[in-house]
């Protein structure tokens, strides 16, 4: 059978985050985050529960690096959850949560697991969301403050830094749209939450650099490539607008353009932002944001279709974008549309000509759960996988330097506001005993990394 191979040197992983698998949430000194918070909050979390106990990684961690090896996995992407190294955001360093990640990147590199680490995803320290939260510069130096320690202590054996998960989630989601921690509905205050993201990214880079060297040090964000819904000129602004909201104010600063144009003069006409710009921007801030980086990760999950609210349906073209075929979407709702990612991949590499690029996250949310023989026949994500393979393969050959893939996720998990109601892992969890079962997709995927290649025909089991 014809395969599609893919670089000699090409990574394949799987990543989690702390908050959504570690539980621990008052173990051994750890202090309080935004997202227990958030989750202790009644009405927040759509099925009642919280991150309280998830998948108990902080306890079964050792079981679960011997799962990824019998997995075959080169290289585990997790994030650290900041209380759990400084309780306050700052200050009085916890030990004990120090020596969990230790024993944890240990483990991974005896197991010939490499281990990359994102510093933050999500899990700010409660007590900085109290002093002002990423509205306030200062956090994002406080941020430095805590990446110099981390790096201080893992350096010598993490040679894969990301600073920031998705800044775009924590700003929007988190200060504009409050579905996610710390669940404040401020758009003016996430325009200046996403600047500090940012800013304490450019300034963690050389700190990261210093403290580990010959590291990798980078980015993740989440893109989505837009298509306006129909040719009107109404859906082509609401395409362009959306763009602009979600990949290019990240994007154009991150790679020294700056903030788009035509989004700060969108967010003055709607009040977001004063007649002078920016003013939180400070002398230098630019610079500082567009430090060069090792790599970009991306977390690719679904293109976006934009149909135009600014004018009455009636005036507006007839869509020649159809509604997503409910038959082709995962259980959150979102459209399984592979083209997108080569899409993607090939603007990156057009418009902005990154020099190494990484998958850090593209996976599906399916609830199928085990038989009556203890088998997850998880078909559909199993496809999924094998189309978004294909399409990341179809990049590389057209050029694209994309030096690996991690599938999110490794574990079904705590996935935010939805609770537990949505499974994104390649391994079942069965959140009452903690057993584990890799799903016939993990076992799929352990053949692809052993053999470096996906099949040129739809794989059956």
């Amino acid at each position: 059978m014809t395969q599609r191979t893919f670089p000699r040197s090409f990574v394949w992983g799987a990543a989690t985050s702390s908050y959504q698998i570690e539980g621990g949430w008052n173990a051994d000194g750890r202090g309080e985050s935004i997202w227990d918070r958030f989750s202790h909050t009644p009405g927040k979390i759509e099925d009642g529960s919280t991150g309280d106990v998830a998948c108990d990684h902080y306890h079964r961690w050792r079981e679960d690096v011997a799962l990824m090896q019998e997995l075959g996995l080169q290289a585990y992407r997790f994030s650290i959850a900041w209380p759990r190294i400084l309780p306050e955001g700052c200050g009085q360093v916890n030990q004990a949560g120090l020596d969990f990640y230790k024993r944890l990147v240990d483990a991974l590199l005896e197991a010939g697991i490499t281990p990359v680490v994102t510093l933050y995803h999500w899990d700010l320290p409660q007590t900085l969301e109290d002093a002002g939260g990423w509205p306030a510069r200062s956090v994002a130096e406080i941020f430095v403050e805590y990446a110099d320690l981390v790096s201080r202590e893992l350096g010598d054996r993490v040679k894969h830094w990301i600073t920031h998960n998705e800044p775009w989630v924590m700003a929007f989601l988190g200060y504009e749209k409050g579905s996610k921690a710390p669940g404040i509905t401020d758009m003016a205050a996430a325009l200046v939450a996403s600047h500090h993201l940012l800013l304490a990214h450019g300034w963690a880079v050389p700190v990261l650099r210093q403290n580990s060297p010959g590291a990798e040090v980078g980015i993740t964000v989440n893109l989505s490539p837009t298509d306006p819904a129909s040719p009107s000129q109404y859906d082509a602004d609401a395409a362009r607008h959306f763009d602009g909201y979600m990949n290019r104010w990240f994007l154009d600063p991150l790679y020294g353009r700056g903030y788009p144009a035509d989004m700060i003069a969108d967010y003055q006409q709607d009040g977001y932002l004063p007649a002078e710009g920016m003013p939180f921007v400070q002398q230098g801030d630019l610079d500082v944001i567009a430090t060069p980086t090792d790599f970009l990760g991306v977390n690719y999950y679904s293109r976006a279709v934009l149909r135009s609210d600014r004018v009455p349906e009636a005036t507006n073209e007839p869509r020649t974008i159809p509604e997503s075929d409910p038959a082709q979407q995962t259980d959150m709702g979102w459209e399984v549309y592979a083209p997108g990612l080569y899409n993607l991949l090939m603007r990156l590499h057009t418009d902005y000509q990154i020099n190494k690029l990484y998958i850090t996250e593209n996976g599906a949310s399916y609830s199928d759960g085990p038989n009556e023989k203890g088998v997850v026949r998880d078909m559909r994500r199993l496809h999924f996988l094998y189309d978004h393979f294909t399409a990341a393969h179809r990049a590389i050959s057209a050029g694209v330097p994309l030096a690996g893939y991690f599938v999110w996720s490794l574990f079904d998990n705590f996935e935010w506001e939805q609770g537990y109601a949505q499974r994104f892992g390649i391994v079942w969890v069965d959140y009452t005993t903690q057993q584990r079962i890799p799903k016939e997709s993990a076992r799929w995927y352990s053949r692809v990394i052993a053999s470096n290649a996906v099949s040129a025909e739809l794989p059956t089991l």
